[in-house]
């Protein structure tokens, strides 16, 4: 007990013997960098004493500059990050390679070609091209310019919407066979014309409703309607409905709702296809007639009646004062792109009916011995406007400036309660492409005379334009001769029945 005492009281001594040797052994080295520290502040501090002497505008200047050479040697940094980085991973490979070198061929790994492959993309940023695949190597160069149906008016706007359909792939699995077909031909303009494009509609939805069967725990007067809802939105993708249509489906729909859902689905659905018989008959075939009677009573003989493009009913009055042995002549004025006209001057021909044929620009000498002017009709706005294909106002303007009576002859069908004041807000934009169509022309003349090569020009292909009330003399309907005004009271009339 008493060595071990004695040794602890020798320890301290010991450490405090040996401790100020050991401070002054650890003070030796860490005299050096305090020196040298000193030494290199020495410069420092002077450059601070001299910048006391700088006024804050120069000390202003001087930050300036340094930001300035800054911001450039940051631009040439990143300039030269190309080259830098494929001398970066040179080094990287070399240095990669002697490692390599060192390590045992049991621990060697192959190397990674992705790596290679980037070092490649650096070195060579835009001197080779990218390779194409077979199919690409052939066609056209990646910078091309923008197609003219691309370009859009801005206050047209409103009418451009979805590209019509030229095809039936994408259709919907519960679109009719008929109703494919059929929404093609109107937008070949197979089927063109109000009437045509009515009759056409409802005699498809026909057969819509015989193929029909009713989901199990559904009824027809809720289901049905629904499927026709997918047909009618085909058809639209294909062209935009016309009044007719319009007023020919909301009474389908009508009709439909008023089955009692407990009626048997055979008896239901020959309810329908008989009441869609009697639509047409009563609504357009029996109108029709109507109507050319009234308005083949006005022609006398030594008449000279001047039309617009084609119309049935228009067709339909001149074969059957022809028919009358009542002797006129018939001029018809026509445009483009459709050019509906010379069908009219065909069928006209054929009968034995004298007719001549004048295009549009030729109007004002076209219409100087001219009569009458039978005009046929899209629609009859409830303000008493005609809604027509375009170039029927530029027709009524012009008669009306001659004092020519302007007939309209339109089907109470045509007629609804919209209102329009001009052709912008409401009108069909058709593609326009057609407006460079020149039928009977090669191929090789259209692509030499196409405008869509042309740099600032976009097409407009309208439809229908707009004719004023104070242009038209009288509008004639299976419900008797009447005024422009008397519209709105044909519609309800019309309606109601």
């Amino acid at each position: 007990m008493v060595s071990v005492l004695d040794t602890s009281q020798d320890a301290p001594e010991r450490a405090s013997s040996n401790g100020p040797e050991k401070d002054s052994e650890a003070q030796k080295p860490s005299k050096s960098p305090a020196t040298s520290n000193s030494k290199k502040n020495m410069p420092e501090k002077s450059a601070v004493q001299n910048s006391e002497n700088i006024s804050g505008a120069e000390l202003k200047k001087r930050a300036k500059a340094e930001k300035a050479a800054k911001r450039a040697q940051i631009k040439q940094e990143q300039q030269a990050t190309p080259s830098h980085a494929s001398k970066g991973n040179k080094s990287e490979n070399n240095k990669g390679r002697t490692q390599k070198d060192s390590i045992p061929p049991s621990a060697q790994q192959p190397p990674e070609n992705k790596q290679h492959k980037s070092n490649d993309f650096l070195s060579k940023p835009s001197q080779e091209p990218l390779q194409l695949r077979p199919g690409q190597q052939h066609g056209p160069t990646p910078e091309l310019e923008p197609k003219k149906e691309t370009q859009k008016l801005a206050f047209l706007g409103h009418l451009y919407g979805v590209p019509r359909r030229t095809s039936i792939s994408g259709a919907g699995k519960d679109v009719h066979p008929s109703i494919l077909a059929l929404g093609i031909q109107m937008s070949n303009y197979v089927i063109c014309g109000s009437n045509a494009r009515c009759v056409s509609t409802l005699l498809v939805f026909k057969k819509v409703i015989d193929a029909y069967t009713t989901p199990l725990g559904t009824s027809l007067p809720r289901h049905l309607t629904l499927h026709l809802s997918a047909q009618i939105d085909y058809l639209v993708s294909c062209r935009p409905l016309s009044i007719s249509m319009g007023n020919a489906i909301r009474w389908l729909k009508l009709a439909i709702s008023t089955i009692d859902p407990d009626t048997p689905e055979d008896q239901a659905k020959s309810h329908l296809c008989s009441a869609i018989d009697t639509f047409i008959h009563e609504r357009i075939t029996v109108a029709g007639q109507a109507i050319a009677s009234s308005a083949s009573s006005r022609i006398q003989d030594g008449d000279i009646i001047l039309t617009f493009a084609k119309s049935s009913i228009v067709e339909r009055t001149l074969a059957e004062a022809y028919h009358q042995g009542k002797n006129f002549q018939v001029v018809v004025v026509d445009s483009g792109p459709l050019f509906e006209g010379r069908n009219l001057v065909s069928a006209l021909s054929s009968l034995g009916l004298a007719t001549e044929y004048a295009p549009i620009h030729a109007l004002a000498h076209a219409i100087q011995d001219a009569t009458k002017v039978f005009l046929g009709a899209h629609a009859m706005m409830s303000n008493g406007r005609l809604y027509s294909r375009i170039g029927t106002a530029l027709v009524a303007m012009m008669a009306k400036d001659l004092d020519i009576p302007v007939i309209v002859l339109c089907e109470s069908v045509k007629f609804t309660d919209k209102v329009a004041l001009d052709s912008i807000a409401t009108n069909e934009l058709a593609p326009s492409h057609e407006l460079g169509y020149h039928r009977g022309a090669s191929d090789k003349d259209d692509e030499e005379g196409d405008w869509r090569s042309a740099t600032n020009l976009v097409g407009l292909n309208l439809m229908y334009d707009l004719t004023p009330t104070e242009y038209i003399h009288m509008v004639i309907t299976e419900y008797g001769d009447l005024p422009p005004s008397s519209v709105p009271v044909v519609q309800r009339l019309s309606t109601n029945t």
